[in-house]
């Protein structure tokens, strides 16, 4: 089940916020837990166990983990008994996600021909394992950590792992921020208007501007290379940054808004990261509960940057090689994730000092290139389609027309929603509200103009949004979050 489809929106989502309103605090979680349960269960019915299994794990071990009973009774070293929880959690992870891909390399790397493993070929990847598996894990390191106890409810610690709002695509929420938020939320009509207003945003990001963009880059990226002309490659690229954005940060609008309705506040997980001005910056701003999860679970343990240059490097590859290994099975995201490795390295040297020295604008197109470059390899099937498009993005012979599918689907329309999507990857509309309250600051009705603003057409902008969003549901085919893959 998505967030934009017809059944949640109309059948899912109003059954559970009546029944999270009608039962009652004491029954609260109780009632979230399988609602969470059987919105995973209607598009995974067959794995919703391994989420189970998920709960019950870490909830005993975590008991067992801050009780210090193993250590006590047996002398196993917490920290050794943290390691073997860690890597049981990954290995539902390992066999899902990474299986064939491991299986496959080894194959070429052996030079090996035939179809060698072909039951593994039938391998299908559980939705949303990689975030909740990363969830369980901060659970049981926090524990360790002594930065939160382990929860003695089991309905607590399974609704936290599989609270379906953040639960297919994140952000990956850690457990000592919504602990309290488990027991003591508050529900009120300002957070849960705020949580309205925040889906709506997030839908219409996903279908008003993702889904169009989306459409075009499919376009582009399925011409076999003997099509692909300059102009066409260029289109396709920079239509998939923008889908990419519009996609993922509009579920993740979408997942804090059903947050607030609930009564949680979750962080936020995008910060306009097309706006930056280094690669360092970007990561900052980009798929923020993610690089923040590595930042402290990975890259600090391993030394962070406190042992000098070629240490600093070394945890810089190995988190980027991670982020793009957790983002796929494939070398495609490998490769994206070492290429953002070696950029974020430069530019702690020399090519940092530069960069910052240079104009800003300069800054912004420089990060720009290198994302919109890098998303090649992020979006190709292959290493040689990756290799393809960006051979042709620099070929000035490949022809500056555009292929003659993909033009027919430029009209007005996607010029519209490609210069919507251009304008709204920046903080224009923030900063348009902040002009209006000044520009209006020294007038006598100020109050009354912002209330006419508040109440009248912030929910009809919202409405005509939510309208539009609805009919592109009707009319257009199944088409999911890009990292519900993920």
């Amino acid at each position: 089940m998505v967030f934009s489809s017809a059944i949640f929106l109309f059948l899912f989502l109003p059954i559970v916020l009546i029944g999270h309103l009608l039962v009652g605090r004491r029954f609260r979680n109780s009632f979230l837990l399988l609602a969470s349960l059987a919105f995973y269960a209607w598009g995974e019915g067959t794995y919703v166990s391994i989420m189970l299994l998920s709960i019950l794990f870490n909830y005993f071990f975590g008991r067992l983990l801050d009780s210090r009973l193993f250590e006590e009774l047996i002398g196993i070293r917490q920290k050794v008994l943290l390691g073997l929880m860690i890597a049981i959690n990954l290995l539902p992870l390992l066999y899902f996600k990474y299986l064939i891909f491991l299986l496959d390399s080894l194959a070429g790397f052996l030079n090996l021909s035939g179809d060698l493993f072909p039951l593994e070929k039938e391998i299908h990847l559980p939705i949303g394992i990689s975030f909740f598996t990363f969830q369980a894990i901060s659970y049981l390191i926090d524990i360790y950590r002594k930065v939160n106890s382990a929860q003695r409810s089991i309905l607590d610690v399974g609704l936290y792992i599989s609270l379906f709002p953040q639960l297919i695509a994140g952000p990956i929420v850690r457990y000592a921020t919504i602990a309290d938020q488990l027991r003591h939320r508050v529900l009120s009509i300002e957070l849960f208007s705020s949580g309205v207003t925040r889906f709506v945003q997030g839908l219409a990001k996903k279908m008003l501007i993702a889904n169009p963009l989306g459409y075009v880059a499919d376009l582009v990226f399925d011409l076999p290379a003997s099509d692909l002309t300059l102009t066409t490659a260029w289109l396709g690229a920079v239509c998939y940054t923008l889908q990419i954005y519009f996609d993922f940060s509009g579920y993740s609008d979408m997942a804090i808004g059903l947050g607030r309705m609930l009564g949680f506040k979750f962080q936020e997980n995008f910060n306009f990261p097309y706006i930056s001005r280094s690669i360092r910056e970007f990561w900052h701003r980009w798929h923020i509960s993610l690089s923040t999860w590595f930042r402290d679970y990975v890259y600090l343990p391993l030394g962070g940057n406190r042992y000098g240059n070629f240490s600093t490097m070394r945890n810089l590859f190995t988190i980027f090689f991670l982020c793009g290994l957790w983002h796929g099975a494939s070398w495609n995201f490998v490769i994206w994730g070492l290429l953002h490795g070696l950029f974020l390295t430069l530019e702690r040297g020399a090519w940092g000092r530069l960069l910052r020295a240079l104009p800003v604008a300069i800054q912004h197109g420089y990060v720009l290139l290198v994302v919109v470059l890098t998303f090649v390899f992020f979006r190709a099937e292959t290493l040689s389609d990756s290799g393809a498009m960006l051979a042709t993005m620099f070929d000035f012979r490949a022809g500056l027309e555009v292929f003659s599918l993909v033009a027919i689907e430029l009209d007005l329309e996607f010029y519209l929603t490609l210069a919507f999507g251009l304008l709204l990857s920046t903080p224009v509309t923030p900063a348009m509200v902040r002009f209006a309250q000044d520009g209006i600051g020294c007038l006598r009705f100020r109050s009354r103009v912002l209330g006419v603003v508040g109440n009248v057409i912030s929910p009809l902008v919202l409405a005509v949004l939510f309208s539009l969003s609805v009919l592109e549901i009707a009319s257009g085919s199944y088409n999911p979050f890009i990292y519900f893959r993920f």
